[in-house]
């Protein structure tokens, strides 16, 4: 059985940054897939703008190469690719002078349509773009803007840029995207935690040991140099990402999927998270930066050498974070991220607690606490380690084996992916899996003073070889509890 695909009402898509490496990698083939798919209904269009002087005719190369480029070979279909190049146009424009947004006017014209208006562009140019749209009257009630991260550097900075696109845009209308929250799996862990009896009665610390929650990338600074330098770890994945997975574990049963009550309730789990101050920010986080060593299969250079210069930006965080209220209290959620670390793997392990007293004599070997494991990426899938008799005579001996439901493996069509389905739900309107402007600055509000403690106590960066998981300090912070770091696999 197959999902069903359901077409949305015709609109068009402005693409700022139409030419960048966003549109080119991301945007543009998710487009593309939901053409194949008969997805779009007419006259659905898509128009990219940008400062770079191009014709109709430049940006449809370009979609045709970042297709070729992006899309698998097997999933390109020439007649549906005529098709969906045939939509695209072009307009030159320039938001810090408004040049060119009469043009845009007159390309995107008077009709009632949808109107996605997406901001693949540096933040520094949202107020510009936001404004110069209210100015020449593109937007409509039919208007949505769509803003990627980051969504500030602090939380001043953040409600500053809240403030610029509230302006002119509708909180209604605001679509503040975190590609996490569009994986299957990320979904799943709704369905998981609501849609079955299983779960849910257990889901507190009556029976919960421990959760964490890991983000490992194998690559390190690629074409990010210059924004990741002044950002870090903390700011690039803790206060969106990561936070987001959190809530997701962590938040209460919403009165339904509207995206209202979904928010609240991740909201309230950001509100309750105990705040770490100067005091415990030794204690309850790390911080580390990537040394030469080796990842792929071949050495690679160290975050200065790659980087070019000194620098103590963190490439790496594990954070023991806590919520403060009756079903989580006491259960500690151990937080990581980083860079060249050993694996490419997006992770949420829950921990049960052990059992409270062993039936079995010491013949049947050790006993280890049911875990389940929800594999964002790769392999996307959800495994539940479950205690069972070894097969076989002589006595009973117990091991630890997972029921595995890996989602290429249970359901064998193609899932979009995040870009895909988010973009979708641009269209649509629906916000559920976008975050509010409150929930943003709650975000803030908790990495805020982690980032003033680290600056005030000289928290500096710990070195770690690249391919390790990470510096000796992290998996010291869970090894005290008497825990450990979930071994992927």
């Amino acid at each position: 059985m197959t999902s069903q695909i359901i077409p949305v009402d015709p609109f068009d898509f402005i693409v700022f940054g139409g030419t960048g490496d966003l549109a080119e990698r991301k945007l543009l083939p998710a487009l593309y897939y939901r053409q194949r798919d008969h997805q779009f209904s007419e006259p659905t269009r898509i128009i990219g703008t940008s400062r770079a002087k191009l014709s109709d005719a430049d940006f449809q190369a370009f979609a045709r190469k970042a297709i070729t480029d992006h899309v698998k070979a097997d999933d390109i279909d020439e007649k549906e690719l005529e098709k969906f190049l045939a939509r695209f146009s072009y307009v030159p424009a320039d938001a810090t002078t408004g040049v060119g947004f009469d043009e845009l006017k007159k390309a995107v014209g008077d009709s009632d349509r949808i109107r996605a208006f997406y901001m693949a562009v540096s933040p520094s140019l949202f107020g510009d773009i936001s404004h110069q749209l209210r100015e020449h009257r593109l937007i409509t009630p039919n208007s949505r803007i769509v803003v990627e991260k980051p969504i500030g550097r602090d939380l001043a900075s953040a409600r500053a840029l809240n403030d610029l696109v509230g302006d002119d845009f509708g909180e209604q209308q605001i679509f503040r995207i975190d590609h996490y929250l569009g994986k299957e799996t990320v979904q799943n862990l709704m369905a998981l935690r609501f849609a079955n009896m299983l779960y849910e009665p257990l889901w507190n610390s009556a029976h919960i040991d421990h959760v964490q929650i890991t983000v490992a990338e194998t690559v390190g600074l690629e074409d990010r140099v210059t924004y990741y330098d002044k950002a870090g770890a903390l700011r690039d994945m803790v206060q969106n990402h990561i936070l987001q997975l959190l809530c997701l574990v962590a938040m209460e049963a919403p009165s339904s999927m509207d995206a209202d009550a979904v928010r609240d309730e991740k909201l309230k789990v950001l509100r309750a998270l105990k705040r770490i101050n100067g005091n415990e920010a030794p204690k309850l986080t790390v911080r580390g930066q990537y040394r030469a060593g080796a990842s792929a299969g071949g050495p690679v250079e160290g975050y200065v050498e790659e980087l070019g210069h000194g620098s103590d930006t963190e490439t790496f965080v594990a954070i023991k974070a806590e919520i403060a209220n009756w079903r989580w209290a006491g259960v500690p959620f151990y937080l990581r991220t980083g860079k060249r670390l050993a694996t490419r793997v997006s992770e949420i392990v829950i921990e049960f607690k052990q059992i409270p007293h062993s039936i079995f004599g010491e013949s049947a070997g050790n006993i280890s606490p049911n875990q389940l494991v929800i594999r964002l990426q790769p392999n996307e899938g959800v495994k539940q380690y479950l205690m069972v008799k070894d097969p076989g005579p002589g006595g009973m001996r117990l091991r630890q084996i997972p029921l595995d439901m890996s989602f290429a493996q249970s359901f064998h069509s193609r899932a979009p992916d995040a870009y895909e389905r988010l973009v979708m739900d641009v269209v649509r309107g629906n916000q559920t899996l976008f975050m509010r402007r409150d929930e943003v600055e709650a975000a803030w509000s908790w990495v805020d003073p982690i980032l003033k403690a680290w600056e005030q106590n000289g928290q500096d960066a710990q070195g770690y070889t690249a391919g390790t998981w990470g510096p000796s300090s992290s998996i010291a912070l869970i090894e005290r509890d008497g825990r450990t770091w979930h071994e992927s696999n």
